[in-house]
């Protein structure tokens, strides 16, 4: 992968420190996240150009990016893959595709073809009173994928001392299958369709919800 500025590029790694991750010799310590708001997003978007997660991370990926959610994200995904069970217990033919955004978009970067951003740049920091923080960072496709470059925003909360990601914002006028002017959130993609862990259905007859200003 290609970066932006030189800062943003991950060091290199070794096996040794794969086997050693999150451990303390034999026993489980967790994963040591930054804990600046900067650093955080930096390290979290050096993991989504290199491993371009489609959809909700499963597999090695869930064990990457999990840390870097707060228990309210966590809760909400979990809601969403009940909900997806209900579908599929509503719908049984299994050549139906099933009607959930979220498995074409990257969770971090946006819908459609924007799950494999090649580089990433972070633009701004915003401090709110509640201590959140949202960062805004700009995405840009690889040179084979054509120019093109788009907006997201990350929020951080904190969450037993350390900074987690709450909520991600995907920004207005730059997702053509959204409404033009508005702004639309990841957690609105896990909500979408769903009154909880039940599926209930669009409302609109193209079975894509309108967002609200």
């Amino acid at each position: 992968a290609t970066y932006a500025n030189d800062e943003d590029r991950p060091a290199d790694r070794r096996l040794s420190e794969y086997l050693s991750a999150g451990c303390d010799g034999p026993r489980w310590s967790g994963y040591r996240l930054p804990t600046q708001p900067e650093a955080l997003v930096r390290s979290l978007y050096q993991q989504v150009v290199a491993r371009t997660p489609g959809g909700i991370p499963s597999g090695a990926d869930w064990k990457i990016f999990a840390p870097y959610m707060s228990k309210t994200l966590l809760h909400r995904i979990d809601v969403f893959n009940a909900c997806v069970a209900d579908y599929f217990r509503q719908h049984s033919d299994p050549n139906v595709k099933a009607p959930f955004g979220v498995f074409e978009s990257g969770i971090f970067s946006g819908a459609d073809e924007r799950t494999g951003p090649r580089t990433f740049h972070r633009e701004r920091t915003e401090s709110e009173k509640d201590g959140s923080f949202r960062v805004d960072v700009k995405l840009t496709y690889g040179p084979s994928d054509g120019p093109g470059s788009w907006h997201v925003a990350p929020l951080l909360v904190r969450e037993n001392g350390r900074l987690v990601v709450d909520d991600v914002v995907f920004i207005k006028d730059e997702l053509p299958i959204y409404p033009p002017g508005v702004d639309w959130r990841l957690s609105q993609s896990l909500s979408s369709g769903c009154d909880g862990p039940h599926f209930v259905g669009y409302h609109d007859e193209q079975n894509d919800p309108k967002p609200q200003k």
